[in-house]
């Protein structure tokens, strides 16, 4: 069982839930839901949930439960509210099979309480309340689906970090390897042999922070030793299980993504019963393997993983319920730059992806989003920057050029 709390004071998303579910909202919480805890209960054992929505019923007005049939055999999803003092007023009942409920409900409202507003990148802290952080992409590899082959040779790829640094980028994420769909992995050292020496010149050159775009342990630690301060890995480190240890035992950060299947598999037939529900609960598993393993929260970033296994719809879905990974208490990571759901939606080619990629990046910055991965560096940079400006989150700062 898991909790998943939903954002609070907006309406539309508490309705939003309900109608997926099947259900109308109750005009007990019309206009009051800012001041009411809501969450949605994944996986409840039937008698747990008939138990539950027993109690809720007899507590009177203001506490209310609704329910549908759960992702697993024998189990239901509870969406439920009730005062804030919900938590306190279950935690008081004497019945055992309540008590799952109290745990899961305080486990989640840790995760919100403790939330971490910043991110530790080597010796340099990015604290999030006060800009947006860009991460520029740079494929050193001949295939990936955007620039495969543009960066290939140590020097272009240089030149161009080198452009995207000028141009606003944070970080550049480099990798060795293409993660496209139907991707064929190459060997580990040719990875290696691609990636790490552009991420060392990268460092030495320029003293940029710099990720490397990997799921093996033994890239990640190369990287690492040339001056790499995140390992973005896009198996959330499951495809190799000495990743977490090393991240652990480097004190490194880690970008921790969701995937359905793998590269070559992923876009096959993606397939979710409620993809929010499922990307929420595999990123929380994912965030406490790592808190585990001793990985500091200041140091974890969430990815939901937009193009990896998910459809045009999915990808929607997910992209406007952004704002409900918050309730996770970490970073999020929004790449969404010139993906297909892009070109499916716009009807455009990879290479005319710019506003599709700048709607989608100017979105998810209003929902919840802290780092954005693109390729489009330079526009994002002024996009993101404008939006910080309006919504007074940072002061003026004069972009580079400027002066004239």
């Amino acid at each position: 069982m898991l909790a998943r709390l939903l954002p609070q004071g907006d309406y539309s998303l508490i309705t939003h839930e309900l109608t997926r579910m099947g259900h109308q909202a109750p005009d007990t919480f019309l206009g009051d839901s800012d001041r009411r805890l809501v969450c949605k209960f994944l996986a409840v054992p039937h008698e747990a949930a008939s138990m539950l929505m027993h109690w809720l019923h007899q507590q009177g007005p203001g506490y209310w439960g609704y329910s549908t049939a759960g992702a697993e055999a024998g189990t239901l999803d509870l969406l439920c509210g009730g005062p804030a003092t919900l938590v306190s007023r279950l935690r008081e009942e004497k019945q055992p099979v309540l008590q799952p409920f109290v745990a899961v409900l305080e486990q989640a409202l840790q995760l919100q309480e403790h939330a971490t507003t910043r991110l530790v990148l080597g010796d340099q802290v990015c604290n999030f309340q006060q800009r947006t952080y860009i991460m520029g992409i740079l494929n050193v590899t001949p295939d990936s689906f955007s620039d495969g082959g543009l960066y290939l040779q140590p020097e272009q790829a240089l030149k161009h970090a080198e452009t995207m640094l000028a141009a606003g980028a944070d970080m550049i994420d480099v990798g060795g390897q293409s993660s496209r769909p139907g991707a064929v992995p190459v060997p580990a050292e040719v990875e290696q042999e691609r990636a790490v020496p552009v991420i060392r010149e990268i460092v030495q050159r320029y003293g940029a922070l710099v990720s490397v775009d990997t799921y093996r342990a033994s890239v990640a630690a190369a990287a690492l030793d040339a001056g790499a301060v995140l390992v973005n890995d896009i198996s959330a480190m499951r495809f190799d299980a000495q990743m977490a240890p090393l991240i652990a035992r480097r004190g490194a950060s880690v970008a921790l993504m969701h995937m359905q299947g793998t590269p070559q598999t992923m876009q096959q037939a993606p397939s979710y019963r409620h993809v929010l529900d499922e990307v929420y609960r595999f990123l929380a598993e994912r965030l406490d393997c790592a808190l585990q393993y001793g990985i500091a929260r200041e140091r974890i970033v969430l990815d939901p993983g937009f193009g990896f296994g998910k459809t045009v719809q999915h990808n929607l879905d997910l992209l406007h319920s952004l704002e409900h990974l918050r309730a996770l208490g970490q970073p999020l990571l929004v790449g969404t730059s010139r993906k297909s759901f892009l070109g499916h939606v716009l009807r455009r080619q990879v290479w005319d992806r710019l506003e599709g990629t700048l709607a989608t990046v100017l979105y998810a910055v209003l929902h919840g989003a802290v780092l954005v991965r693109v390729h489009d560096v330079a526009a994002v940079a002024q996009t993101v920057r404008l939006l910080e400006t309006l919504n007074s989150r940072t002061e003026m700062r004069p972009l580079a050029h400027e002066g004239d």
